[in-house]
C-alpha cells in the first residue's frame, strides 16, 4: 500500500486526486498508475488509477496468474474500476480510503448478473486510512481544486480529524 500512496502523492503534486495503485505479483510490484484528467475544465472520468495500472498490466506478459495478483488502492474502487477489476480476474483488492459517494466494494454482488456476481475477487480495507485520509484531505484543501468540491466525499473528508503525524496526544 505504500507504493500505492507514493502514486497518490505523484498525482497529488501534479494537481490530480490523489488516487494511487500498484499491482502485486507473488511479491514484486507488476504494474502501477495514478490518477490523470481530474485536473481538466472538464474531466476525464476513465483515466482511474486503477484502469491506468490495468492498462500497464495489460501490457505485460500474458502468462501471469491474475488470481494471485493483488490490487492496491489509495482509494475504494468505484463501480467502473471494480467491475474492469473483476473481469481482469483480479484476486484480491486492498484499498486505504473508503469512497463514501461512489464506492463499490459494499453493493449486494448477489444483484449482479453472473459474470461479475460469481467473480472470486476478494476485498480487503481500510488499510493505511490515515495515511490515504491526509491526501485527500490536502487535496479538498487546495483552493484551485474545483473537482469534486463541496461534494459529498469531500464534505465528509474534510470534516474528518486526523491522529496527530508525530503520535502525540
Amino acid at each position: 500500500m505504500q507504493r500505492a500512496i507514493e502514486q497518490a502523492r505523484r498525482a497529488l503534486e501534479e494537481g490530480e486526486f490523489p488516487v494511487g495503485c500498484v499491482l502485486v505479483h507473488r511479491g514484486a510490484v507488476i504494474a502501477d498508475g495514478r490518477r490523470a484528467g481530474s485536473g481538466r475544465r472538464r474531466p476525464d472520468e476513465l483515466e482511474h488509477a486503477e484502469i491506468v495500472a490495468l492498462r500497464n498490466l495489460n501490457r505485460l506478459a500474458d502468462d501471469i496468474a491474475r488470481e494471485e495478483i493483488t490490487l492496491y488502492s489509495t482509494m475504494e474502487p468505484c463501480m467502473m474500476c471494480l467491475g474492469a477489476i473483476m473481469l481482469n480476474r483480479i484476486g484480491t483488492v486492498v484499498y486505504a480510503y473508503e469512497d463514501v459517494m461512489g464506492g463499490a466494494t459494499g453493493f449486494p454482488r448477489r444483484l449482479l448478473t453472473p459474470l461479475y456476481r460469481d467473480s472470486p475477487v476478494e476485498i480487503i480495507g481500510p488499510v493505511l486510512r490515515e495515511e490515504s485520509l491526509a491526501l485527500f484531505q490536502a487535496f479538498f484543501r487546495r483552493p484551485d481544486n474545483v473537482y469534486w468540491r463541496d461534494s459529498l466525499l469531500a464534505r465528509y473528508t474534510l470534516r474528518q480529524s486526523r491522529p496527530p503525524e508525530d503520535g502525540a496526544n
